[in-house]
């Protein structure tokens, strides 16, 4: 083998080990393994993974670049904290998405996409039922995706996903907020929205859809207003 080809090779390893980091690190802040705030310590995260500094300073540029590490000017770095205080315009998008979304799946869903749909929805029923926190969200996104690529607008549906995965951290509080125990009505939410949009009906079924995101909303919002009840700071 060639130093042009060991060279190759350890770039494609570096460049895995990169993505294996940022991959981990990524679901553990999403899902608040990795408070808000915390230290991430270069020297520890490799020793945490067996690898050099150079491929954790990769994966670190790039949570920074997403908004979700901290580079502060004593050269630390931190988790980064919930935005609380403009989550406003987080929810407006967020709400918007959903009721736009579910309005064109009643409209343009073909009859596979009803199938798909069903799927993701039996899996969330189950995760409720099993009171499994990151379950429900996994399957919560997968299920509202669905209905969103049944829609057939490809913009709406990378900016839905991409609310949904800057949303994560938001929707760990909401489910925290119920001790990680939904309330049953959530799935009949899921079944009364999914009825409306095999029946084609648009404009219940965005009026269904703006209700269950609105109530996500305010619950988050009345979480957000007991301080004293959450470890993170604002």
């Amino acid at each position: 083998m060639t130093d042009s080809d060991k060279n190759s090779v350890s770039e494609r390893k570096r460049g895995s080990g990169a993505k294996m980091v940022y991959d981990v690190l990524r679901d553990e802040i999403l899902d608040l393994v990795l408070a808000p705030g915390s230290p991430v310590d270069e020297v520890h995260l490799a020793e945490r993974f067996q690898m050099s500094r150079t491929p954790i300073r990769e994966a670190l540029v790039r949570l920074a670049g997403e908004g979700l590490i901290d580079a502060l000017p004593n050269r630390s770095t931190m988790v980064s904290n919930i935005d609380f205080l403009n989550m406003h315009t987080y929810f407006d998008a967020l709400t918007l998405m959903y009721r736009v979304t579910t309005q064109l799946a009643a409209k343009n869903h073909r009859p596979s996409d009803l199938e798909i749909i069903a799927g993701h929805q039996a899996e969330f029923a189950a995760a409720v039922k099993a009171q499994d926190a990151l379950a429900m969200i996994a399957t919560n996104a997968a299920l509202h995706l669905a209905i969103a690529e049944a829609g057939r607008n490809p913009y709406f549906t990378s900016l839905f996903k991409r609310l949904q995965d800057e949303g994560r951290r938001i929707l760990r509080l909401y489910y925290q907020s119920y001790n990680d125990r939904l309330p049953k009505r959530f799935v009949e939410e899921h079944d009364e929205m999914i009825a409306a949009i095999a029946a084609r009906d648009e404009k219940l079924a965005e009026q269904l859809a703006s209700a269950h995101s609105e109530q996500i909303v305010r619950q988050v919002q009345k979480l957000v207003m007991r301080e004293d009840r959450l470890e993170i700071s604002l």
